[in-house]
């Protein structure tokens, strides 16, 4: 899969993705992973990509022609005979929620495009010329594109063939049937007072399996009691789960007599 980042600062993205799992992948070229310098395609002499916006209020915004030019000079190094248009993500926190459904949903892409923008924004014109989607990591405001999109392009990398090295890893991992994940423990045995529960060492495959479901059930309704509403659960599991929400409730009216 193809990555190609549209920025001011592409040593940010170079050197968020240059390690680990994700540079492993780029070693193996499972993935490629380009920071297009968006300043390289400005007409300005001095290089400048931004000015003050129009209507006055603070801070600078980005132009139009040079992210359109860099976008047209991405859409060269992808396919110039293509007919599709690449899809562009715009990192913004207006946009649709970033979360692992809609990462699985764009690991089935050939390539994506990631646009970053700084200071007040980026000029409307580009936004519809380009045709963005725009994506959110949250409710919050970062100083740029840069770090979320770097992000996206870890988790979006994980659900890529060959990049873990389980080919398991990344189906028992959190938000897996919309559940969290379960507690994981290695080496020693026992740490100050602390023990490995028996049933990791007993062997037995098929119960281990069902402590570890029990595990993440138990998780979710502690910690995200939100995604059960979605989470996929066999007639077992969801027997399970009925028994759990019966004796809270039952040690809620307890505690209020």
């Amino acid at each position: 899969m193809d990555f190609y980042v549209m920025t001011l600062f592409p040593e940010m993205i170079d050197s968020s993705i240059s390690h680990s799992i994700t540079g492993r992948a780029i070693n193996k070229g499972l993935i490629n992973v380009k920071a297009v310098d968006i300043r390289e395609y400005t007409t300005e002499k001095h290089g400048k990509t931004d000015d003050y916006p129009y209507g006055g209020g603070a801070g600078m915004v980005m132009q139009v022609q040079p992210v359109y030019d860099c976008y047209k000079a991405v859409c060269s190094m992808i396919d110039e005979e293509r007919e599709k248009r690449p899809r562009v993500l715009y990192m913004s926190p207006q946009g649709r929620r970033f979360d692992q459904a809609f990462a699985r949903e764009l690991a089935k892409e050939d390539e994506l495009v990631f646009l970053c923008g700084h200071y007040e924004g980026i000029d409307e014109r580009a936004l519809e010329l380009l045709q963005v989607e725009e994506v959110s990591l949250g409710d919050f405001i970062l100083t740029g594109g840069e770090l979320p999109a770097a992000t996206m392009i870890d988790c979006i990398s994980r659900l890529i063939p060959g990049v873990l090295g389980s080919s398991d890893s990344a189906e028992i991992e959190s938000f897996h049937d919309n559940l969290l994940e379960y507690p994981q423990y290695s080496r020693p045995e026992e740490y100050m007072g602390l023990k490995v529960p028996d049933i990791l060492l007993s062997g037995h495959h098929a119960n281990v399996d069902k402590w570890r479901r029990e595990q993440s059930i138990i998780r979710t309704l502690d910690k995200r009691p939100d995604l059960l509403e979605e989470a996929v659960l066999d007639k077992k599991e969801q027997k399970f789960l009925r028994k759990l929400l019966e004796e809270r409730k039952d040690t809620t009216q307890d505690t209020n007599e």
